[in-house]
């Protein structure tokens, strides 16, 4: 059983701020309460997938495990982890907060565990890492965070571009490894991926919108929409093909680079959009709603991985780097 008062020290800092009301005031409440680290492993399975069916599926489970384990954590923190209704479930703004703080506790028991199995991994030596926009915000902090946990005598150079000069660097000795968006690597000759994560474009709506309640979604009722177009480099190829998918002439009402526009213009009404799963948070900046659902049809996906030079001999940072990856990615499928 974890006690309370450990979640609060594996999240320090979570009272400060705008986090600071993360519960609604219910941390001091919270204090001493206890819950069990399966439990944390079921929430954080039902949030990532948004699914009961999808989470006992991916953790080879009853569903009916997972949503007594849900109910026991809600009642323990008194507060509601998820909203039910006909369609499944969706995440409540304290849900929210609250999957912060469970996937850092989540992530430190999981590091316990590794520091105990396995290879002894290196005390010092240079580790340079690439990485690109999009992948930088969602991705690489976590990852970066357990490295320094394992291998804290590292020390780590970070740097943000897009792919193509990333590949350069990676063939030319510059990049150790990058962490990138691999599904239109362009130089696979030379360069070897390991994929981490793969996420499907979904469609993001906003609360009251009739395609919420919808049973089937088809690209049909997307493209009568007025879309949100996120146009970073990384996912320029995919879409290519969402407009290709969307008919000869899309209703494009907005294009940005940034995916906290898209988000704030989703929340408000001013468009919908299709992102890869990866990038969604049900919320905006200013606190909106947004509701995610799958669309029928052919949809392209993004492949998120780690990409290194062939041939080259990696120092022990970077298979240390490589290693812990890996481990993430298990962890998440397991």
């Amino acid at each position: 059983m974890f006690s309370f008062a450990w979640a609060r020290a594996l999240s320090e800092g979570h009272h400060a701020g705008a986090d600071g009301a993360c519960l609604a005031g219910a941390g001091d409440a919270l204090w001493g309460m206890a819950f069990t680290f399966r439990q944390l492993q079921y929430f954080i399975a039902v949030a990532e997938q948004g699914s009961i069916t999808r989470a006992a599926q991916n953790l080879s489970i009853s569903q009916s495990s997972i949503t007594e384990a849900i109910k026991e954590l809600e009642a323990d923190l008194g507060v509601e982890l998820f909203e039910r209704h006909p369609r499944g479930l969706t995440i409540t703004h304290n849900g929210h907060q609250f999957l912060r703080h469970a996937t850092k506790i989540h992530a430190g028991v999981s590091d316990a565990r590794n520091a105990f199995s396995g290879p002894r991994r290196v005390e010092g030596g240079k580790l340079n890492i690439g990485v690109t926009s999009l992948v930088a915000g969602y991705v690489l902090s976590d990852l970066l965070a357990r490295y320094r946990r394992a291998c804290p005598g590292v020390d780590i150079s970070a740097m943000e571009d897009n792919g193509s000069y990333l590949e350069h660097l990676l063939i030319g000795g510059e990049l150790d490894v990058a962490v990138m968006v691999i599904s239109n690597l362009r130089d696979r000759m030379a360069l070897q991926a390991e994929i981490l994560e793969t996420s499907p474009y979904r469609l993001w709506l906003p609360m009251g919108h009739p395609l919420v309640s919808a049973d089937i979604i088809t690209l049909t009722d997307v493209a009568r929409e007025p879309l949100i177009m996120l146009t970073v480099d990384e996912i320029e190829e995919n879409t290519g093909k969402l407009l290709s998918a969307l008919g000869a002439r899309p209703h494009v009402a907005f294009r940005t680079r940034s995916v906290e526009a898209v988000r704030s213009l989703v929340a408000t009404g001013a468009g919908v959009a299709l992102l890869p799963d990866l990038v969604y948070r049900p919320w905006s900046l200013e606190g909106d709603r947004i509701e995610s659902r799958d669309v029928s049809g052919s949809l392209p996906v993004v492949q998120v991985g780690m990409v290194w030079r062939k041939g080259s001999s990696l120092a022990q940072s970077a298979r240390d780097f490589i290693g812990i990856a890996e481990a993430m990615r298990s962890g998440r499928t397991r």
